[in-house]
């Protein structure tokens, strides 16, 4: 995919920095192919080599530096720590960290699971990992003085019960948790902490956890979720978020949001949450 600059486009991210974990596949993706348009250069950082690869060279074009992909378990400290040192050492700074990789886990209930397996590696991808994320990336923007952009991919799950596995959303619960208190720390610095909230979005997470159910493509994923989304006629896809991670990652954000969860086409019930510590009183019946 060739980036089309020309005197009338708005790059929102022109000359960033971003690493964007799990972007070899569906959010991740989409994310890295919307913030090299927008004019970042990418770190695509996964443990699907042959995908990422895939996912570089279908987004760089003829400017081969405008994204590069890097091996990253983001279970691991020190490859996370790496993936930060690779990014600087190849584009001069860091301004960005989309923290998206994560795993649906055991589908078991908390009856039968079986806690290392199920629950302990559900955690350590989708909590651990974005807490290394977080960790590494903000002690760069520190150490440069760089006012950043730091997001996570929480979930509609982060709010309401039922809406996953027991592990999973135990681990989006507290991914929100982690997302508060760092942007209440690391504020002082002028980096932002966010996360974006999606529902159902038909990416290979997703096809993995419906296909038990005999739900194996994007369609039939679309169909479940639009029906019990507030919002009809339009199914929810891997770009929107990527549109919301964009927009929080831009200097629009800047100035607006600070542990902030966007919830993007969320169920039926809550349509969003307050992520600080402030609460509204509730609205009196007219």
């Amino acid at each position: 995919m060739e980036v089309a600059h020309n005197q009338w486009a708005i790059f929102r991210l022109e000359g960033k920095v971003a690493i964007i974990t799990g972007a070899a596949s569906g959010i991740g993706e989409a994310a890295a192919k919307l913030f090299v348009e927008n004019g970042a250069f990418v770190v695509v950082a996964d443990i699907q080599e042959e995908l990422g690869l895939k996912v570089v060279a279908s987004i760089a074009g003829p400017d081969v530096d405008r994204a590069i992909y890097k091996n990253c378990d983001v279970t691991v400290e020190k490859q996370v720590e790496e993936t930060v040192a690779f990014a600087i050492e190849k584009y001069g700074t860091l301004d960005i960290m989309y923290s998206n990789a994560g795993i649906l886990g055991s589908t078991d209930s908390i009856l039968d699971m079986d806690m290392e397996e199920g629950f302990d590696r559900t955690m350590a991808v989708n909590l651990r990992g974005p807490a290394l994320c977080i960790k590494h990336a903000a002690g760069a923007m520190v150490k440069r003085q760089v006012r950043g952009s730091i997001i996570c991919t929480a979930s509609a799950a982060s709010v309401l019960g039922g809406l996953g596995p027991i592990a999973y959303n135990t681990s989006k619960h507290g991914l929100v948790g982690l997302v508060r208190a760092a942007a209440s720390e690391l504020g002082k610095h002028g980096i932002r902490v966010n996360c974006v909230s999606p529902y159902f979005v038909a990416t290979p997470l997703a096809t993995s956890g419906m296909s038990a159910k005999g739900i194996n493509n994007a369609s039939g994923i679309e169909a479940v979720a639009s029906s019990a989304a507030n919002l009809k006629g339009v199914a929810l896809k891997a770009k929107h978020v990527a549109e919301a991670a964009l927009f929080l990652a831009s200097d629009e954000s800047s100035i607006y949001l600070r542990a902030r969860q966007r919830a993007a086409h969320p169920p039926a019930t809550p349509c969003r949450h307050r992520s600080d510590d402030r609460r509204r009183p509730p609205r009196r019946a007219r």
